[in-house]
């Protein structure tokens, strides 16, 4: 078999990560092997994010910087995937023409059939655009063997798609209808990473509140107390919920369930009834609040994590200082802050009237300044405890510092009082003794 070089550049979310390692196992067999250089690529595969407009700028500016491969090398093979080609479709290649793959989110199952067209076309001017969806998740089966382990954390996704049509979101149009994958599928994934050293996992879907809902599978939280028992696993983690499927079951398991970590990523997008209404949230303000002083009241120490957009449609002065008072009485570990922006496809696109792109950016940066504040006073809190840290690795900084992660999902970077030749995968506990803008510095308290 002849060896030959693939390029992938993901862009996007976590999911896009664990897509392109599933394409990359499907063109594995064909005899591909990954290069960091895009001048050695045989195949570039490009695997894109639609759901903000800058992740969508990203994907044709580095497609523009890949013209003067493809002109020195004619054979070089360029495929783009994930949500842009999805939503572009046949366009990505009017636009870049020297782009000889288009593949929507469903359809890499399909890649090594794909690939093999283009690498036996004569006509240079040959190219594929396929962007259909497929019924069944579980179509594509995980093999991991032949990944090398590179961490101890790694992704699982369980379902694919959204079925809540948030007005301002592309998901459903580029991911489809919600599908969840089978949970003795999910299962034996898990048990094949954790046999080959990883001791966390991330689950990952768009909604993994109403995971099996659709399917009669089981529930979400009884998919997690199903992974809890899998010997070797230390930590469970989960991304993205929605705060309306967020169930009284889910809440219970954070106090249950010993492996699943004191961290929960609750989008809630603004602190405006007026707005979550706007943006077909299903939920009140009040709705939202009262889950989590449910949640911190079976686990006290959960640390709270959300997404806001600033500069929805319509949101006025008011609208933006109830956002500001919701943050003030949650009282975030951190957030992520985005701009508003129109997406195609989205209906709050066609929403009026539009913010101020000014106004837009300085409600950001107050936001962002005031959640800073808030994120330093919670980190002074550590000082003094004692945190179980999962331990990722060497730090950058030198052989006995070393880095990890606390159950709350903060960095922590911390010295061994003495020369340890491994501590990777281990839980540690670990005294903090300085914060960062961050992350927390400690001190191991053990050895082993």
């Amino acid at each position: 078999m002849i060896n030959k070089n693939i390029f992938i550049q993901t862009i996007g979310c976590q999911m896009n990560v664990y897509d392109s390692d599933q394409m990359f196992r499907l063109l594995r067999p064909m005899g591909y092997k990954k290069t960091s250089s895009i001048k050695e690529a045989d195949l570039i595969l490009v695997n894109t994010c639609a759901i903000r407009e800058k992740a969508e700028q990203k994907v044709f500016s580095f497609l523009g910087r890949l013209l003067k491969y493809k002109n020195k090398n004619p054979h070089l093979i360029i495929a783009v995937g994930g949500c842009v080609a999805q939503q572009e479709g046949n366009k990505i290649r009017q636009r870049a023409p020297f782009v000889d793959l288009v593949f929507g989110t469903h359809a890499f199952c399909k890649l090594p059939e794909m690939i093999a067209s283009l690498e036996s076309a004569k006509n240079d001017d040959f190219g594929i655009t396929d962007i259909d969806f497929v019924e069944n998740i579980d179509d594509l089966e995980f093999e991991s063997s032949f990944f090398p382990i590179t961490g101890i954390s790694d992704f699982v996704t369980i379902m694919r798609g959204c079925d809540n049509y948030c007005s301002y979101c592309v998901v459903p149009y580029v991911r489809g209808r919600e599908m969840s994958r089978k949970p003795e599928i999910i299962l034996q994934e898990i048990k094949e990473k954790v046999d080959r050293g990883i001791r966390e996992i991330i689950l990952l879907g768009q909604n993994v509140n109403s995971y099996g809902k659709k399917e009669g599978l089981c529930s979400f939280s009884q998919l997690l107390y199903k992974i809890n028992e899998i010997k070797g696993l230390k930590r469970i983690r989960f991304t993205t919920s929605h705060p309306k499927d967020l169930s009284k079951e889910l809440i219970i398991a954070f106090g249950e369930i010993d492996k699943l970590c004191n961290h929960i990523h609750l989008p809630v997008q603004s602190g405006s009834d007026k707005i979550l209404k706007k943006m077909n949230r299903k939920y009140t303000r009040k709705d939202y609040s009262d889950k989590l002083n449910s949640l911190r009241k079976v686990c006290p120490d959960i640390a709270i994590t959300s997404d806001f957009i600033v500069g929805f449609p319509g949101e006025n002065e008011e609208d933006f200082q109830e956002t500001l008072s919701l943050i003030k009485e949650i009282e975030y570990d951190s957030l992520f802050a985005f701009q508003y922006s129109d997406r195609p496809v989205a209906i709050s696109s066609k929403f009026l009237p539009k913010v101020d792109e000014e106004i837009k950016n300085k409600r950001l940066n107050q936001l962002l300044e005031f959640q800073a504040s808030i994120s330093e006073n919670k980190s002074k809190k550590f000082l003094g405890t004692i945190q179980k840290v999962l331990v990722e690795g060497i730090s950058k900084k030198g052989e006995q510092q070393w880095t990890g992660r606390a159950s709350n999902n903060r960095i922590v970077n911390f010295t061994s009082p003495e020369p340890v030749n491994n501590l990777r995968g281990q839980e540690l506990d670990v005294e903090i003794i300085g914060v960062c803008a961050h992350s927390l510095k400690g001190i191991s308290q053990e050895t082993s």
